[in-house]
């Protein structure tokens, strides 16, 4: 049980810096809505999907939200936190159970993703105010995000996982 919690604290460090640096290194500006374009979500998923849901959540919030701040977006700092806490924390919570079969780990990225492309929408056209159209310029940008990150994040949890001893 201790060397279990040992691995979490290491990994959610680990991990939530690997996801600043990812959502860090290419940023593509969204004018219409003051967001961004990144490539972060492949780290969470490989978080979340190593991990497990304590990981994904806290690498996912803290790793994004962190890069936000670094960035400078700092409307999206709280926002973000959230969101992407939530993403990591479903996905490694559809993952969690020992039948973590490849159809489990497609099941939780488009859960996880969906998650984040809706709460995203969802800020920026309640709490922004953004509008709806405004909204949905992001959407697609967030989607490919989502895309990207199952699609890289997958294979290398898989890999990942296949290297590293975590019991």
């Amino acid at each position: 049980m201790k060397r279990k919690k040992s691995i979490q604290i290491a990994a959610s460090g680990v991990m939530a810096a690997l996801v600043c640096a990812a959502t860090m290194l290419i940023q593509v500006p969204i004018p219409a809505t003051e967001g961004f374009f990144n490539i972060g979500d492949v780290m969470i998923m490989v978080a979340a999907l190593t991990f497990g849901p304590l990981v994904g959540a806290i690498a996912g919030g803290i790793g994004s939200s962190l890069a936000d701040l670094l960035g400078g977006w700092y409307i999206y700092v709280v926002p973000t936190l959230i969101i992407k806490g939530i993403e990591g924390l479903l996905v490694g919570w559809i993952c969690e159970k020992n039948n973590q079969s490849i159809q489990r780990a497609i099941l939780a990225w488009i859960v996880g993703g969906l998650e984040m492309v809706a709460g995203y929408f969802i800020f920026q056209v309640f709490i922004l105010r953004y509008g709806v159209v405004a909204a949905l310029v992001e959407a697609p940008f967030n989607i490919v995000q989502m895309v990207v990150g199952g699609i890289i994040g997958i294979p290398l949890s898989l890999a990942l996982k296949r290297r590293i001893q975590l019991q």
